[in-house]
């Protein structure tokens, strides 16, 4: 319990090799958090719809399947 009670005072000291740098701003976190990952999504979607449509359209087996009964009775 008295450890639990002494970890604030502890964060006072930095640690060796801590270096925090400058925070971010608003309009940074949003940029990284928020854009960063919807533009991520929309490019990769982009990619993928432009390599299947790259390919050519290949005749489906069904295609050679005749539907019609010819059997004669």
């Amino acid at each position: 319990m008295m450890l639990l009670m002494s970890s604030p005072a502890l964060a006072l000291t930095r640690d060796d090799g801590d270096d925090p740098g400058t925070g971010l701003s608003v309009i940074e976190t949003l940029g990284l958090y928020v854009v960063a990952p919807i533009a991520l999504f929309v490019i990769i979607a982009a990619l993928v719809m432009v390599g299947d449509k790259s390919h050519k359209k290949k005749d489906p087996t069904s295609s050679n399947i005749s539907t019609k009964a010819e059997a004669k009775a």
